[in-house]
């Protein structure tokens, strides 16, 4: 009977160990794909319109806003495949000493300080196209462009999924990391 229940007390942190290495991969899988899918939509967003007789174009590297958010996705991108990989090693080893996950914490919360910092900047610039602001003299550029404001809300949404994912990532890796013994 002590056998048994023995086992049973072991098996709940096996388990729980498990669905967290789990949560881990899909997290940053799912982090992967969107910092992906934002980079390239908005790395592809252009449109030409003839306005009076004058041709317009709008491209995304126009604006230093909008490729510091096609650069900031893309190496937070990078940066995720590398910690994936790196989290794979760490679910192979049947111990991982909880500094292994404070490594993996700096790395979260970097890379997501990265993704909302290029997210903001963006937004900002965004906003100011779909709206404009009349106290300085900006028109609203969406009226005209609107191929190309589309593509860019769909690229800040998916920019911004990620983001969320790296911060549950940042706090779950925080919390693995608490273990620590100074």
């Amino acid at each position: 009977m002590d056998s048994s229940g023995a086992k049973f007390e072991q098996n709940p942190p096996l388990k729980a160990q498990r669905i967290f290495h789990l949560a881990q991969i899909f997290l940053r899988l799912f982090a992967i794909g969107t910092s992906l899918a934002a980079t390239c939509a908005m790395a592809s967003a252009k449109q030409s319109v003839v306005v009076f007789g004058t041709s317009f174009e709008a491209r995304y590297s126009y604006s230093s806003a909008f490729k510091f958010f096609v650069f900031g996705n893309a190496t937070a991108c990078g940066c995720t495949i590398l910690s994936l990989f790196y989290v794979f090693v760490l679910g192979r080893q049947q111990s991982s000493s909880p500094k292994k996950y404070f490594f993996l914490f700096i790395h979260d919360l970097v890379t997501m300080s990265l993704v909302i910092s290029a997210s903001s900047a963006a937004t900002a610039v965004g906003y100011i196209g779909k709206y404009g602001n009349n106290h300085i003299g900006w028109a609203a550029v969406c009226d005209n462009f609107g191929k190309f404001c589309n593509k860019i809300v769909v690229s800040f949404t998916l920019s911004y999924f990620s983001f969320l994912s790296l911060m549950i990532l940042t706090i779950i890796s925080a919390r693995r990391s608490t273990q620590i013994q100074v």
